[in-house]
């Protein structure tokens, strides 16, 4: 299935799961449904995929890590946090709303994520258990990233604290995305190693190309502020290691990640093809 169709896919059930029913669910549906690449969502899909998966048992799977990654977004915005005013290229959710209102929508995203999962009337209990499993975990260590991204702002560190934070802060959840649609697909533990290995080189690819982007990207491609990071004095690789260097490294990962596909037991043509437009964020 074309990358545009799990997109397609995922929105419908997003809104699906999105009802209104008042002030607070407007909030999250405004922070969901207003933009986004759903990156996350068409990995779980892409990886089940592989395996010939229903895409009816994936469903819950993909929407709960956008959940998860919806509400991220939210409180990283507000100004205790990161303090940005702009998301998707609109109104950041505590700008169109406000603060005690953007903490509660991150709040009722983070509940429903795990709420859709366990009422997944396709999944049986002990996949629940290990999906529930997978994305806790990785809520979390998302969470320990925050907090270590916001304990060295004006600090000098060295390349192994920022590539913690990174691995945690972005890596954690997009490797749960992967790690969902191993689940779920029910692949081998061989092969779950291997997904693991391309997903922890692409998340840190990821973020790293981030960094390089705010310092080059305009607004209109980032969906937010340009320099949000250096403004804030907040160590990055390109203020770390050099604008060129980081070009190397996150190169050198998406690299490291396609090649880790090579040693699947199936045919990863699709997941060969993210990787290919991610580097050029061409999704």
């Amino acid at each position: 299935m074309p990358f545009d169709q799990y997109v397609t896919r995922v929105n419908a059930k997003l809104d699906g799961y999105l009802s209104i029913q008042g002030s607070l669910t407007e909030a999250m549906r405004y922070s969901v449904l207003v933009g986004g690449k759903r990156f996350r969502p068409i990995l779980t899909y892409c990886v089940a995929s592989l395996f010939n998966t229903n895409q009816q048992s994936v469903d819950s799977s993909a929407c709960s890590v956008e959940f998860i990654h919806a509400y991220s977004l939210i409180h990283d915005d507000l100004p205790a946090m990161d303090d940005d005013d702009i998301r998707h290229n609109q109104p950041a959710c505590h700008k169109r709303f406000d603060e005690a209102q953007a903490i509660l929508a991150g709040d009722g995203l983070q509940a429903l994520a795990f709420e859709v999962l366990v009422n997944d009337p396709l999944l049986d209990s002990q996949m629940k258990i290990e999906l529930l499993s997978t994305l806790t975990h990785a809520a979390f260590e998302m969470a320990e990233g925050q907090a270590i991204d916001l304990s060295i702002v004006s600090q000098t560190v060295d390349i192994s604290v920022l590539e913690n934070m990174h691995r945690k802060k972005t890596g954690a959840l997009l490797s749960c995305a992967v790690d969902l649609g191993a689940i779920t697909a029910r692949c081998s533990k061989q092969d779950r190693n291997i997904l693991r290995d391309f997903s922890q080189a692409i998340g840190l690819a990821y973020q790293i190309q981030d960094d390089v982007l705010d310092v080059e990207a305009p607004v209109g491609i980032l969906g937010k502020n340009q320099h949000s990071d250096s403004d804030k004095n907040k160590p990055t690789y390109p203020s770390v290691i050099g604008l060129s260097e980081s070009k190397q490294a996150y190169r050198a990962l998406y690299e490291k990640a396609s090649n880790d596909l090579n040693l699947l037991s199936v045919d990863a043509k699709s997941l060969q093809l993210l990787i290919e437009k991610l580097q050029t964020r061409s999704f």
